[in-house]
């Protein structure tokens, strides 16, 4: 069973270590560059700080992107298309980013010191954004109207807005795989710990995202987007000194290099004895034991993608030390870390269907509510972006009861550590972006009808902006099971040595997604304005017809969730060997071939 295989992982852990209890052997170090502390070090107490300075850049990002494509569309004077372009470009970027800012992370500059790093390069585009706001001469039209912005507030602007994607590509992968580093996979109590830590990372961003959609946007939309940045610069400021403040308590990995070099070391060797045969037994491979505390854990042997089993196969004769290089010999380790890497391809590629719905809630779904009734009370206006607390408030409630709730039932019922496979995870949450497009395209119908029946007053008088919320709800839940399930996947799959690149790897589905989306935009403008003479995408949503979009988005998503589900029911989860001792053997001969029974 699926379940069985990926438990397998937990059960396989390696037990080499007899050594004192109250010290880590995760290959961590405190911050003196020794062993860590059990007790003072690590786990929840290091992880509240992480989880603060994540909460202070959430708040940032989300308080910018969620109203991003007003700003754009009403002080920049962009039309719909262009905002919703330059909007997804840029969350795009920032999401794609984080694929170098892991890289260093991982192979140079460590975990902890990118997010230094990353975060002062994030200050910078705060400062930037501020200033273009503030300062009257580097304002988008100053004092008089305009339709068209300053050149020099543009060029600030879009500097300061990239600059906050480079701090976001070096503090997204490095932050949240530095705060699973601190748990020791090896220790029981903190291995599950490290299975809630995901669920509580999400609620803290999601605190964040809510404040940032709620009290930043309020400030953005009445008092403007310069004292807005202040704010937002101040509290980043105050973030970075209660990081740094915890530095005494955390758990630290030591960057060994590119991890990518092994990899390719694994793909030239495989091909440069690609004529070899294969040896009769999986013992016969090569296979190392060392003593260093920093080596990753050692992975046993699979059967998928096998021609690449021949970068461990032992040639006889020629020259030993030639035959024995890195280049021309590899462990079994490496070639399975290899085919981790290839096997997440595929379930990448049907992920961008679900990053593809999400990018909807914080582009069309927030142009929306700036067009109904945001009427509460007899005179409060609530600000459109403030809609999207909703989706972040069912992300909060669902992972509290998936966490204390689902997940201990779930336990007992498959004897999965996590309660369901991270497979199932996602799959579920792709089933809800079904739903959420759905329901969507429904209530967009609905306010074009309204429209129709009454052009002058239309859905900004007769249609309440709350008609949204389901659709903002049901993307929230979706969140909960497939972003988080996302995370999981990714940090766990990976090989040890690439886990801030593992977290890149999750981000880069929401970057491609809006790439994506923006192409699907276009692409579907031109079929449209050529097809019938009117446009999907108008100059404003009264002229536009999303509620098409958003069916063929669900149609797109129901075809992908079946590829999903065949790719899903065929995978193997990582498994750690027993021991490190001796040549590779497989650790379990049914975890190599797929269970056909097994669920998503």
């Amino acid at each position: 069973m699926e379940a069985a295989r990926e438990t397998a992982e937990f059960a396989d852990e390696p037990q080499q270590h007899t050594h004192d209890d109250n010290l880590v052997y995760d290959s961590s170090v405190d911050h003196k560059g020794k062993l860590p502390l059990r007790a003072s070090t690590g786990v929840w107490k290091s992880s509240l700080f992480i989880i603060a300075i994540e909460f202070s850049e959430r708040l940032s990002y989300f308080g910018i992107a969620t109203s991003l494509i007003i700003y754009l569309t009403k002080a920049m004077h962009e039309d719909l298309k262009t905002a919703a372009r330059n909007v997804n470009y840029w969350t795009g970027v920032t999401t794609l980013m984080p694929l170098l800012g892991g890289f260093l992370a991982d192979a140079y500059l460590g975990r902890y010191s990118t997010v230094i790093l990353s975060t002062v390069i994030y200050l910078l585009g705060l400062s930037l954004m501020t200033l273009s706001t503030l300062v009257p001469k580097l304002k988008a039209c100053g004092s008089e109207i305009c339709n068209k912005p300053r050149k020099v507030h543009e060029v600030l602007f879009f500097t300061a807005i990239y600059f906050i994607s480079v701090g976001t590509g070096g503090h997204k992968p490095s932050l949240e795989s530095f705060g699973a580093d601190q748990f020791d996979d090896n220790h029981p109590e903190e291995r599950k710990q490290k299975m809630s830590f995901f669920n509580w990372w999400n609620s803290g961003l999601c605190a964040g995202i809510i404040l940032g959609v709620t009290v930043i946007v309020y400030v953005e939309d009445h008092l403007g987007w310069g004292i807005a940045g202040v704010i937002l610069t101040s509290i980043m400021a105050l973030s970075l000194a209660v990081f740094l403040f915890g530095s005494s308590v955390y758990r630290y990995r030591v960057p060994l290099g590119s991890p990518l070099t092994p990899l390719l070391q694994v793909a030239v060797a495989a091909f440069r004895k690609r004529n070899l045969p294969y040896p009769p037994h999986s013992s016969d491979l090569y296979e190392v034991q060392t003593a260093d505390r920093f080596q990753a854990r050692l992975l046993s042997h699979t059967k998928k993608l096998k021609f690449l089993d021949k970068a461990a196969i032992i040639e006889e004769g020629g020259n030993s030390d030639e035959n024995r290089g890195p280049w021309r010999l590899t462990t079994v380790t490496r070639v399975e870390e290899l085919k981790l890497i290839l096997n997440m391809i595929p379930i990448w590629i049907v992920s961008l269907p679900f990053g593809i719905v999400v990018a909807q809630s914080s582009t069309f779904f927030v142009k929306q509510c700036l067009i109904m009734d945001r009427k509460i009370g007899s005179s409060f206006i609530m600000p459109a972006s403030s809609m999207f607390c909703l989706a972040a408030l069912g992300m909060i409630v669902f992972v509290v009861i998936y966490d204390r709730l689902l997940v201990p039932f779930l336990r007992k019922t498959t004897g999965n550590e996590r309660g369901i496979t991270i497979l199932q995870r996602i799959g579920i949450g792709m089933v809800f972006s079904f739903m959420t497009m759905i329901v969507a395209a429904v209530v967009e119908r609905k306010r074009l009808g309204l429209l129709k029946n009454d052009p002058t007053g239309g859905s900004a008088g007769a249609m309440s902006v709350f008609w949204l919320a389901p659709q903002f709800i049901i993307i929230g839940i979706g969140d909960a099971f497939g972003l988080v399930g996302l995370q999981e996947y990714f940090y766990d799959q990976v090989p040890d040595s690439m886990r801030s690149l593992g977290i890149a790897f999750y981000l880069s589905v929401s970057g491609a997604s809006n790439f994506v989306s923006s192409w699907l935009i276009t692409i579907v403008d031109n079929i449209t304005r050529k097809s019938g003479g009117h446009s999907w995408f108008g100059v404003d949503l009264n002229t536009s017809r999303l509620d098409k979009f958003y069916f063929l988005l669900a149609l797109i998503v129901a075809v992908d969730l079946c590829v999903y589900v065949f790719l899903a029911r065929r995978y193997t989860y990582k498994s750690v060997q027993k021991t490190t001792v001796g040549a590779c053997s497989d650790a379990d001969a049914d975890a190599d071939a797929p269970d056909p029974s097994s669920a998503v």
